[in-house]
């Protein structure tokens, strides 16, 4: 029971820095949107690049 705990725990972790880092810059760069349109512009495009980055190379290095 151990280790099916840590493997998902190891799992989730993955899961969060994947998707959970650029969805929280994609959300604090439309809620700046209105008050500073160039730090809005700045996280969005910061969250798109992450996402592409951790999907395409990091992602390609976890399934080996």
């Amino acid at each position: 029971m151990g280790n099916e705990s840590a493997l998902l725990l190891i799992i989730f972790i993955g899961l969060f820095l994947f998707f959970g880092l650029p969805i929280v810059l994609l959300i604090v760069g439309l809620i700046k949107r209105k008050t500073n349109p160039k730090l809005s512009k700045k996280l969005l495009i910061a969250a798109v690049v992450y996402l592409i980055i951790s999907l395409g190379f990091c992602g390609s290095l976890t399934l080996f």
